[in-house]
């Protein structure tokens, strides 16, 4: 079943999150995944906001945690590692 893999995040540091960014996108399209929404307007409901939020779609959990644990992927969050405070998860869909 296909996943969405999540992320809550808050920049600290702008140009090394765009570093990140621009490495995490191609890591996230090799493992099939393809965002759906990214930073857009937001409605905080309960709990604690983060600015921006990201959302991929991925074939399925695998392929999400997969990509997560990459190479590829892991080069583009140390990017990420001090530049932001970012929460994520991976959630499968029910369709």
């Amino acid at each position: 079943m296909a996943a969405l893999w999540i992320a809550h995040v808050t920049v600290t540091d702008a140009d090394a999150y765009g570093r990140y960014a621009a490495l995490a996108t191609s890591a996230i399209a090799a493992h099939g995944g393809e965002f759906i929404a990214r930073g857009g307007r937001f409605v905080q409901l309960e709990g604690r906001a983060h600015p921006r939020n990201v959302v991929a779609r991925f074939p399925s959990v695998e392929a999400a945690e997969t990509c997560y644990h990459s190479a590829e992927y892991q080069e583009a969050l140390g990017h990420a590692k001090g530049a932001a405070e970012r929460e994520l998860v991976i959630v499968e869909l029910t369709e």
